[in-house]
């Protein structure tokens, strides 16, 4: 079959698409077609290996001293099951499926667990549309729900136009807040139409000195600075920083342990539970996913150029094969 895969460390040009094995499936497993993946700016981060300073060698470590020990990036996906293993029950051949699986997705095929955070396509969305959805989503989730956002907060999304951010607005809005979006002036009306109740231009205004206090800031480009949060806030302010680096998350420690305003740091985890919710909040129109373009699998490097640009409007969905 063929694969994207990573062959060191570096600019998009370092993926290249060869052949390798096509995956037999286990017991327990799935085989998935893929039909469409997408380049995140986790998968930016790992190609290039961007990591925080203080995460630098464990990292390494984990994912390859001189090259990476996974070669082939892509974890969120939409497909047709191909084939099972034994034991399976959960999902039958000929599936049509979308879900998040680290690595892997960005080839013709992957096998997942049968208990991975994979479930049927949402009533009315298309697989690009399905592609686009777990990896923003369930970040957007799983922080938002940390925070506990409830009906009435003010609530303030940094980076309103991206994979995270767009679904960030439209949960934040479904769990009841007053939500405010950050963005450049291209996606104002974009990030409107996602359901925000306000729109900043981050080139025009900056948000902590319009006078107004959100009771959550969640930065998903990690632009806001501490300064900008505790003007922003009130005592009870939280920060949820879902792209933090190093700094910002020895902050969020010592918050922590002293008290105040709080710093949400953390990683959202692939549940099967959080995809069927996602999945039933689609059907029923809550979500939709904002798709930026959508790339032929021979143009993968493309892809990861335009994620590196940090110009995208929600996702960049490669199509791999035909449903």
């Amino acid at each position: 079959m063929k694969a994207a895969v990573q062959t060191a460390y570096g600019a998009p040009e370092v993926v290249t698409i060869i052949d390798i094995p096509k995956p037999v499936p286990k017991p327990g497993e799935v085989l998935v077609r893929i039909v469409a993946t997408t380049v995140t700016s986790g998968d930016a981060r790992l190609r290039a290996f961007r990591i925080p300073a203080a995460f630098w060698l464990p990292a390494r470590l984990f994912l390859g001293i001189s090259k990476p020990r996974k070669s082939v990036l892509g974890s969120e996906f939409s497909g047709i099951v191909e084939a099972v293993g034994a034991g399976v029950t959960r999902l039958k051949t000929g599936d049509r499926v979308f879900g998040m699986h680290v690595f892997d997705a960005h080839a013709q095929y992957k096998v997942v667990p049968q208990t991975a955070a994979v479930t049927a396509l949402p009533q009315g969305m298309d697989f690009a549309e399905a592609a686009a959805l777990p990896f923003g989503a369930l970040t957007a989730l799983h922080f938002l729900r940390l925070a506990k956002i409830a009906p009435g907060q003010k609530v303030l999304i940094n980076g309103a136009s991206g994979a995270v951010g767009s679904f960030a607005v439209q949960l934040a809005k479904h769990f009841g807040a007053e939500v405010t979006g950050i963005c450049s002036a291209r996606n104002l009306d974009m990030v409107r139409a996602l359901g925000a109740d306000h729109v900043i231009d981050y080139r025009q205004t900056d948000f902590s000195r319009n006078g107004i206090q959100y009771d959550v800031i969640m930065d998903t480009v990690d632009t806001v600075s501490v300064a900008q949060f505790e003007r922003a806030t009130p005592p009870t302010g939280q920060l949820i920083a879902s792209n933090a680096g190093g700094g910002m998350m020895l902050r969020a420690g010592l918050r922590k342990l002293l008290g105040g305003r709080q710093i949400i740091v953390g990683v959202a985890g692939e549940l099967l539970a959080d995809i069927e919710t996602l999945r039933d909040l689609a059907a029923a129109g809550v979500l939709q996913a904002t798709i930026d373009s959508r790339v032929p699998f021979t143009e993968i490097v493309k892809a990861h150029a335009l994620v590196d640009s940090g110009r995208k409007r929600g996702a960049v969905v490669v199509e791999v094969s035909a449903p």
